[in-house]
């Protein structure tokens, strides 16, 4: 195993309706789900707050790219979010490749013999364990943060 950076990380899965929240434990062993935000005017402070709660070291917001690795009007939206969560913490932000996670979510919700119906309220928070805990592996194996950083708002003076 790789040199790992221990503390809770918060997994960010950010959707037109809702904003899905998970955390890992300070080791990176489990990430698990904490919460379904719903996006409107106070997703922003209530990931800080959650973020603040826990003691989260970092902050990963899903970056929902299309299959070919290109941008997409979410990519765009997803990066917005990340940037108004860097501009209200002193948290580190990172951008994470997130292709297939809410795929993903919905494949294992559906496995576990929920509906997509009766998952609406919660594949959020699983898509953003599912982006997590790839972020945690790909940390693992690497010995390298994952993604790109999103740079904190610089004071003007």
């Amino acid at each position: 195993m790789t040199a790992f950076r221990r503390g809770v990380r918060l997994g960010i899965d950010v959707g037109r309706a809702r904003v899905g929240v998970a955390r890992c434990d300070p080791d990176g062993m489990l990430a698990t789900p904490v919460e379904t935000v719903p996006r409107d005017d106070r997703s922003i402070a209530r990931v800080r707050e959650i973020a603040v709660e826990l003691e989260a070291v970092e902050i990963l917001v899903g970056l929902p790219l299309n299959l070919r690795g290109e941008d997409t009007p979410s990519t765009a939206d997803a990066r917005a979010f990340a940037a108004a969560v860097a501009q209200t913490i002193a948290t580190p932000v990172r951008l994470v490749d997130e292709r297939l996670s809410t795929v993903s979510a919905h494949a294992a919700l559906r496995n576990s013999g929920r509906s997509q119906k009766s998952s609406r309220t919660i594949v959020d928070q699983v898509a953003a364990v599912v982006l997590l805990q790839q972020a945690l592996e790909v940390e693992k194996s690497t010995g390298r943060p994952p993604g790109s950083p999103v740079p904190p708002v610089q004071e003007t003076t």
